[in-house]
């Protein structure tokens, strides 16, 4: 994935979520993809990873997000 497809699937989701995720960063390892950022529930950090699922074909290893 470059980073250009990285950036623009980042702006995808949120703009999805309607800003309901704030510093949402998508870490691209080998293996798949590793979610970082914050929010304030946990449905919505769980909205934002079958957001970046149905988004890529790669695998989420982790989902870092915080809920604050």
């Amino acid at each position: 994935m470059v980073a250009n497809e990285r950036t623009e699937l980042e702006a995808r989701v949120t703009r999805r979520l309607h800003g309901q995720v704030r510093e949402l960063q998508l870490v691209v390892t080998d293996g798949g993809l590793i979610l970082r950022g914050r929010c304030r529930t946990y449905y919505v950090k769980q909205l934002v990873q079958h957001a970046v699922m149905e988004a890529s074909d790669r695998p989420i290893l982790a989902n870092e997000i915080e809920v604050t």
